[in-house]
C-alpha cells in the first residue's frame, strides 16, 4: 500500500519539499508520495478530518497554517509549544501529532557545515525576534551557550520573545550590535532581511573575533549580503539552504521508516532551483 505525505500551505506551490521527499523515495525505492496540498485557512478543520480517516502518514505545515494547527492537533509536542509553531504533523491510530523540526534543521545545517561550531560557545547574537527566531533560541539553548543577545529593530518584541523562552537571553536594539560583537562567536540572521535584495545597515561585522561564524536562516538568495559581508572579512559561514534539508529529515523517517541521508547530489539539486 503506498505510503502518502503532503506539505500544506496557501499558496504552496513554492515549496521545494516535494523535490526533497520525492527525490529520497526514489533513492530508497519506497513506495510512496508527497504532495504539495494548497489548502485554504478555513478548510483546515476538514483537512484535519482527512488525516484522522488514515489517508495519510503525516505531513508538512507551511506559512500560514503553522501556529493555526495547533489547536487541531490531538498532541503537540513540548518543544513545539514553546517554539510556537508547528511544521510537522505525524498520525498514529487517528490521531495527529503535531511537531516542529525546525530547531533541528538549524542545528544539523551547521554540525554539517561548520563542524564543532558549538563547542565552548560563550556568546551568540540573533538578528530579529519573530518565529523563526524561536526555533534558533530553542536550538542555542539545547547546545548550553551562555548568552544570546536577541537584537530587533522593536526592542520590545525581541523582549517579549527573550521572556518567552526560559534561558539566558537578552533584548537589545541592532545599535547594539557593535558592543556586543567582540565577544560573539556566532551571528544568525533570522529575519527576513536579506530577501530582496534588503540589507542590514550599520552592522560592522568587523567587529566579531576572526573565528566567529556567521549564519542566515534565509535561503533565497543563498549568499545574502549578510552572507557576503562576512566572507570578503574572512569569517566562516553557512548559508540557509542546509535548514530547510535537514528539518526535513525526521519527518521522512517518522513516516516512511526510514532515515534519509542530506547529501551532495540532494543540495546540488535544490541549488540548481534557487534563484542566483
Amino acid at each position: 500500500m503506498t505510503i502518502k505525505a503532503f506539505v500544506i500551505g496557501h499558496p504552496i506551490n513554492h515549496s521545494r519539499s516535494p523535490l526533497i521527499h520525492g527525490t529520497w523515495l526514489a533513492e530508497r525505492g519506497i513506495d510512496g508520495s508527497y504532495e504539495a496540498i494548497d489548502v485554504a485557512p478555513a478548510e483546515l478543520p476538514a483537512f484535519f478530518e482527512r488525516l484522522r480517516s488514515g489517508e495519510f502518514a503525516g505531513g508538512n505545515v507551511t506559512i500560514p497554517h503553522k501556529e493555526a494547527v495547533f489547536a487541531l492537533c490531538d498532541s503537540v509536542d513540548p518543544l513545539a509549544k514553546i517554539i510556537g509553531a508547528v511544521n510537522t504533523l505525524v498520525v498514529r491510530d487517528g490521531k495527529v501529532h503535531g511537531t516542529n523540526t525546525d530547531y533541528l534543521g538549524f542545528l544539523g545545517n551547521l554540525d554539517a557545515g561548520a563542524p564543532g561550531w558549538s563547542d565552548d560557545l560563550d556568546e551568540a547574537i540573533v538578528l530579529g525576534a519573530g518565529g523563526a527566531a524561536r526555533a534558533v533560541l530553542v536550538a542555542l539553548r539545547s547546545r548550553g551557550v551562555r548568552q544570546v543577545h536577541i537584537l530587533n529593530r522593536t526592542v520590545a518584541n525581541a523582549a517579549q520573545l527573550a521572556a518567552h523562552i526560559d534561558g539566558s537571553f537578552s533584548a537589545h536594539g541592532y545599535e547594539a550590535f557593535a558592543e556586543l560583537a567582540p565577544k560573539a562567536g556566532l551571528v544568525v540572521n533570522t529575519s527576513s532581511i536579506g530577501m530582496h535584495g534588503t540589507r542590514f545597515e550599520g552592522l560592522d561585522l568587523a567587529r566579531l573575533p576572526a573565528n566567529a561564524l556567521v549564519t542566515d536562516i534565509v535561503y533565497t538568495p543563498q549568499v545574502t549580503p549578510l552572507l557576503a559581508d562576512a566572507r570578503a572579512l574572512d569569517l566562516r559561514t553557512v548559508d540557509g539552504l542546509g535548514m530547510l534539508l535537514h528539518q526535513a529529515v525526521p519527518g521522512f523517517e517518522a513516516w516512511f521508516g526510514t532515515r534519509p541521508l542530506v547529501t551532495p547530489a540532494m543540495r546540488a539539486r535544490i541549488e540548481a532551483t534557487l534563484e542566483h
